[in-house]
């Protein structure tokens, strides 16, 4: 699984963020020459799953306190480090040290995004990770709109916000899943056509199927209205002439891939497997395999025959 998705530059950031404080000005000249708010969201999560990046990028702010840069990906690194704390099980399964974990390392991460966020205003980045540490702290609907609505100001149709956002609104953290399809739609059909936001129309639908119990051979997906509303949403999306291959563009890819999937429709996963060749991702696979994504994507792929 390649986790820099193809992209020569997180490939490179990644290989430098294991080789600690000295390595970081190769890390900081590729965030600075970053290509808008998407770009900078996307290499500083690309770091972010790595050991260790917490504890060298203290040493950085304490040689500059003033590189906003590095309280950046300090503060999105200590939101990863929490997640991977306390584990993708539902709370049930959850234990208490790793609750308190988990909220340590969130309630570093907000300090440290909100400092960001006031040092550079006009910056999305600060306020897409906030989503994900404010879902983490139970912040609620309202203040989670909030600083959806943060990111949006500053960078109209951020995907992975959008797709942040979506996540917010699953029954499963609090909202519904009627709320969850209408944003979903209400994204898809206001984007412009070959934009990545048609990937949130398959999301909202694969995370029907997980609520219903996650069975691969569960027919939940095979309901006329969902088939319609998948193929609606890829013509307008991936299938579409516009849609550019930027960032981590192979996850819409793998959601339409796994999406179709499962409703049946394999002549379609078929095209999206091909489409994205040998990339999968960790979304939506790991559903399947939290372990190993990777396993359901090769297992799927044969079983639609691409």
């Amino acid at each position: 699984m390649d986790r820099a998705f193809g992209d020569p530059r997180l490939a490179e950031m990644r290989q430098a963020a294991q080789g600690g404080a000295e390595r970081w000005p190769v890390l900081r000249a590729h965030l600075a020459a970053a290509d808008g708010d998407e770009d900078l969201t996307f290499l500083v999560e690309g770091v972010g799953d790595i050991a260790q990046v917490e504890q060298w990028t203290r040493e950085v702010a304490d040689a500059d306190p003033g590189d906003t840069l590095a309280l950046l990906v300090s503060g999105a690194r200590h939101v990863e480090w929490a997640w991977q704390a306390r584990g993708r099980a539902s709370g049930a399964h959850v234990s208490a040290e790793q609750w308190k974990v988990f909220r340590e390392r969130l309630l570093v991460a907000e300090e440290q995004l909100y400092e960001v966020a006031e040092r550079e205003p006009s910056w999305a980045a600060p306020w897409y990770f906030l989503q994900v540490s404010g879902r983490g702290l139970g912040v609620g609907q309202e203040a989670a709109e909030r600083r959806f609505e943060a990111v949006c100001r500053r960078a109209p149709g951020h995907v992975a916000a959008h797709r942040q956002h979506l996540q917010q609104l699953c029954a499963k953290w609090g909202g519904s899943q009627e709320r969850m399809h209408a944003f979903a739609r209400r994204s898809a059909l206001a984007a412009p056509e070959g934009s990545g936001l048609g990937q949130l129309v398959a999301q909202a639908h694969l995370e029907d199927w997980m609520e219903a119990g996650g069975d691969p051979d569960s027919t939940v997906l095979h309901a006329p209205h969902v088939v319609r509303a998948l193929h609606e949403a890829g013509a307008r999306s991936v299938h579409h002439p516009a849609f550019a291959r930027r960032g981590d563009w192979a996850v819409g890819i793998n959601t339409f891939a796994m999406a179709f999937a499962l409703a049946g429709e394999d002549a379609a996963a078929r095209a999206m497997f091909r489409m994205v060749r040998k990339a999968p991702t960790e979304m939506p696979w790991r559903y399947m395999d939290g372990r190993s994504p990777a396993v359901p994507f090769l297992a799927w792929r044969a079983r639609v025959g691409a």
